[in-house]
């Protein structure tokens, strides 16, 4: 099988100078031999192994788990549906099925599901200033102030162009990051610190092509995302792939810029995604009305996150079985969150998702909205929406806010590398998209459409998924040449 992912070493001196630095392929057909052959060592036997070795070997103390048990080397380190299918039907006995990622872990015959689209169950704690809220606003939260939901695996390709780490952003380096999965999804004890940090620096070799590489040594060197030399100059690109890269530079590169192609480079462009909201849930417009309606921006000089509706697209497709989102089927966890303006949980800074106003359609009567929006004004002419621009009845994931505890980051995430894309599919951060042509789809309907400075002209495709709201902001061959791009990076 060809391998896409790389890594660095030292070609053999023949003198007294050291060798050059060079790519090679990982060899991990060695790599798995060397990890079995580990794991029935003693303890201390670890004290010797690699890093790239207590990748592949399962921590002492847990519940046979590895790193490469979610982070599959020969998928590009993540965990495609593909893989856990096939290793259901060859090894149910696999570590990887366990009870912790069961679709019910206390059913007395476990199912998977929710692995089989790449997702795994991830354990949350609700800030401070955070409740959960039933329907009605009456505070549910649970004695431990623990919630969980489904998410996809990252690759750990790239690691070293990008931090802080988890698709939220809770972990500020690789040592913790490889704690967190011992902990929580290996059921692991504390590993040494020797040994995190040479998972971490194992990691950090890792990339997804030498170009990926070159921008590392750059930013390893002191250089600025930013300004990191275009590598994709060095690449003999097709005619669509030349033209992809102008729709890329055109509306990718404000928030997937830099060298990185995960740098916020338009502050502009990103905070047009952060409207003020009001203590009820709702976004607050300017007064009076406007055609079309203003949202208030809410100011995020700051803020390396962004909700680009990806949880939103993972409510529609629960609401309507014929979607286009790939998780559709499989269930989510539907919460409403209230936040508060401290942490004595006193007075109310707001309840997200917002209460639906009456007559609300949650997309069950067959009138051609899933989306489950309407026409309600205010009494000032706005409409009454939530931080979607849409209402929506619950979230399936709050995203960057049980991070920080503000309802500014509800449901916004990282903004990840593109390095490497075109090889770890499913996409966005609960694997609601199976291809990246469906990624483009949905960023070209759901979310550019709404941002006339990042819709292209040209003629667009009559919109076929039925949901209200502007054209499409790319034509049909911008998207073709666009995804042609991106499987390029």
């Amino acid at each position: 099988m060809t391998q896409h992912t790389f890594r660095r070493e030292r070609e053999p001196s023949g003198g007294s100078r050291p060798g050059r630095l060079v790519t090679r392929p990982w060899p991990w057909a060695a790599v798995v031999l060397m990890a079995t052959s580990a794991c029935g060592a003693s303890s201390t036997s670890r004290e010797d192994l690699t890093g790239e070795q207590l990748f592949s070997t399962p921590f002492p103390r847990s519940n046979g788990r590895s790193c490469a048990t979610c982070h599959v080397p020969e998928d590009s380190f993540t965990l495609t549906p593909a893989h856990v299918t096939r290793l259901l039907e060859t090894n149910p006995d696999d570590p990887l099925f366990n009870a912790i990622d069961a679709d019910d872990p206390t059913a007395e015959k476990l199912t998977f599901e929710h692995l089989k689209k790449g997702l795994v169950r991830v354990w949350l704690t609700l800030p401070d200033n955070v409740d959960l809220i039933d329907e009605d606003g009456n505070v549910i939260t649970p004695g431990d102030r623990k919630l969980f939901v489904w998410r996809g695996v990252p690759s750990i390709a790239d690691s070293a162009l990008t931090a802080p780490f988890q698709l939220d952003g809770r972990v500020e380096t690789l040592e913790e990051q490889a704690q967190g999965a011992i902990t929580g999804h290996s059921e692991g004890g504390e590993a040494p610190r020797s040994e995190l940090e040479r998972i971490a620096a194992f990691e950090r070799e890792v990339f997804s092509s030498d170009r990926a590489r070159n921008v590392a040594e750059v930013l390893a060197g002191g250089g600025a995302a930013e300004s990191a030399p275009d590598v994709e100059d060095e690449l003999d690109l097709t005619q669509s792939e030349e033209r992809g890269r102008e729709v890329y530079k055109a509306i990718c590169a404000a928030c997937h810029g830099g060298g990185n192609q995960a740098t916020i480079v338009d502050r502009e462009i990103h905070d047009l995604a952060f409207p003020v909201i009001k203590p009820d849930g709702t976004v607050l417009y300017e007064v009076p009305a406007t055609a079309p309606p203003t949202p208030v921006l809410a100011a995020q000089p700051e803020n390396e996150f962004l909700n680009i509706g990806s949880a939103y697209e993972t409510f529609m497709g629960q609401l309507d079985p014929d979607s286009h989102v790939f998780t559709r089927d499989v269930s989510f966890p539907r919460y409403r969150y209230r936040f508060y303006t401290d942490d004595s949980r006193r007075e109310i800074a707001a309840d997200l998702p917002p209460t639906p106003p009456p007559g609300f359609d949650d997309g069950s009567g067959g009138d051609g909205d899933p989306a489950g929006l309407n026409d309600d004004l205010d009494s000032d002419g706005n409409p009454v929406a939530g931080p979607n621009f849409g209402l929506q009845l619950f979230s399936a994931d709050p995203g960057r806010s049980m991070v920080t505890g503000s309802p500014n980051d509800f449901e916004a995430f990282d903004v990840p590398t593109l390095r490497g894309i075109g090889k770890t599919a499913p996409y966005f951060h609960d694997n609601a998209a199976d291809t990246l042509e469906r990624v483009v789809e949905v960023y070209s309907d759901h979310l550019l459409s709404r941002f006339p400075s990042l819709t292209l002209p040209g003629e667009k495709e009559p919109d076929d998924d039925g949901d209200i709201g502007p054209p499409e902001a790319l034509t049909a061959d911008q998207k073709s040449d666009l995804v042609a791009f991106l499987k390029r990076l």
